[in-house]
């Protein structure tokens, strides 16, 4: 698993901004699909809410990377 940290510094961040934050994804649409299609999962579970609320702490993982939010 590749580790990718990143810092927020709000309350929170949707999932779907956190794909294209990080690098994971180049549009919100490719994040869309991946979060639809179940490829994504929060803190070991399987989510499919792009809008979820990621909050420090939160482990989001896509294929082989893990992004840890700060």
């Amino acid at each position: 698993m590749k580790k990718i940290e990143v810092n927020i510094t709000t309350e929170f961040i949707k999932l779907d901004s956190l794909l294209k934050f990080s690098g994971l994804v180049d549009t919100g649409g490719a994040a869309k699909e991946l979060v639809q299609n179940g490829d994504v999962s929060v803190n070991g579970e399987v989510c499919t809410m792009r809008g979820k609320k990621i909050r420090s702490g939160d482990v989001v993982a896509v294929d082989e990377f893990e992004v840890i939010v700060l």
